[in-house]
Formats: C-alpha cells, sequence, structure tokens
C-alpha cells in the first residue's frame, strides 16, 4: 500500500509537465502595415500637390503652412489684438466645408454660427488647429489634407473617403476663461 503511495506521488509530480505554448497559425510579416504607409504617403503626396497647384494659382494671395499642415491665407486681419484662442475659452465663429475644386459640401448658411469651447469639443483636427490660429474678427481660407480633415472614415454624410477639405472661418468672438485672462 505504502509502494502504491508513493507511486502515486511520483506520477503526480512528474508526469505533469508545465504548459507548452501554441504556436501561431499564421505569422505576420507586418507588410500590409508597411502597404498601409505607403498608400497614405503617396495619398499625402497627390493631396500636396493639389494643394500647391491650387496656391500657385492663386497667387495673389500669400499663403502660410501651419505648424498642423494646413495652409491658409488671410482675408481679413485684425492688428488690435495679439490674443488667440486657448483650451477652453469659448469661440463663436462661422465657417463652411468645400472641396479644394470648390464645390461645397456644407455652407456657411448650412452649419450656421457655431459656439466652440477650445480643445474641449470635437472638431475635425484641422479645424480645431485653425481657430487657435485666428483671432477676433479675423478671416481666414483654409486648406486641408484629409488626413487633418476627416481621414478615411469621412462624416459618413456628404464628405467621403480622403477628400482635403477648403474651408472659410471668421471668428466672431472669443470669451477668454478665467484662466486664462490671468496669463
Amino acid at each position: 500500500m505504502r509502494t502504491l503511495g508513493v507511486l502515486l506521488v511520483f506520477i503526480l509530480l512528474y508526469g505533469c509537465q508545465g504548459p507548452e505554448p501554441r504556436k501561431p497559425v499564421q505569422r505576420k510579416s507586418g507588410s500590409y502595415f508597411k502597404e498601409s504607409i505607403e498608400r497614405s504617403r503617396k495619398l499625402l503626396e497627390a493631396e500636396e500637390k493639389k494643394i500647391q497647384e491650387i496656391i500657385k494659382i492663386d497667387s495673389l494671395k500669400h499663403y502660410t503652412h501651419s505648424a498642423s499642415g494646413s495652409w491658409y491665407h488671410y482675408l481679413r486681419v485684425n492688428d488690435s489684438t495679439e490674443y488667440t484662442p486657448q483650451t477652453d475659452d469659448i469661440v463663436t465663429m462661422k465657417y463652411n466645408l468645400l472641396t479644394l475644386d470648390n464645390d461645397t459640401l456644407y455652407s456657411e448658411d448650412e452649419i450656421g454660427t457655431f459656439t466652440y469651447k477650445v480643445d474641449k469639443q470635437e472638431l475635425f483636427l484641422g479645424l480645431r488647429a485653425a481657430v487657435k490660429l485666428l483671432k477676433e474678427n479675423e478671416k481666414a481660407t483654409f486648406l486641408f489634407p484629409s488626413s487633418i480633415a476627416y481621414g478615411y472614415h469621412g462624416d459618413n454624410n456628404k464628405i467621403g473617403t480622403n477628400v482635403p477639405l477648403k474651408s472659410t472661418i471668421t471668428i466672431l468672438n472669443i470669451e477668454k476663461q478665467q484662466d486664462n485672462l490671468e496669463e
């Protein structure tokens, strides 16, 4: 009986091996991601080329390249202040959205006067950055590549996949927040 007990303990201790890891069914080579990056790079190059053509044709206006990747020119400048919207400020503005071929997607009347709490509400990346560049009573036209507009997804309505946008933005009012007044 004692031999049987020792045999059972021996089988239990040495009979069970540790878990054996499963081998992956497929191995990922990363080629899908490399292809996706290459497609995105080519798309951005084509969009930037089209934007540069627009800028070249519109040679009477001085376009500036922003840090976010858009190009813009002023239609109305406000030299009486230096203050641009900061995080948490409330901005009242008007804007429209067009294709680079000037086909209207959303008119200023369709969008209406828009109130935006800076960096706290959802706007597409390019528009969020554009608002921070303009002062009160300024108006500018921006050219956005699709990567900082609505991107691959579009807006599920009028803006399709990978559509670069043109927008004229007017800042009507900036309501400064208390924290920003101290700075």
